[in-house]
């Protein structure tokens, strides 16, 4: 049986970034590196299945970085 995952897409304007890393640093790189180009939420971090980092932001790709980040609460799958 296959899983197919429904999911609410972000608003118009905005992405929503999964980063799975084997480290929590190497995670926190790719975000850095994301905030670098555009506007986004506070990382949000959690322990993956096998003893790796998940990390979810969400990014504005209509603001540049450094102006206002963008609102967002958990994604439906975090709750």
């Amino acid at each position: 049986m296959k899983y197919i995952e429904t999911q609410t897409l972000p608003s118009l304007g905005h992405a929503e970034v999964r980063i799975i890393a084997h480290t929590p640093e190497a995670a926190r790189m790719v975000a850095e590196a994301l905030r670098g180009c555009f506007a986004g939420t506070e990382q949000r971090s959690y322990p993956g299945l096998d003893g790796d980092t998940r990390l979810h932001l969400t990014v504005d790709t209509t603001t540049p970085a450094g102006l206002s980040p963008v609102r967002a609460g958990a994604h439906s799958d975090e709750i």
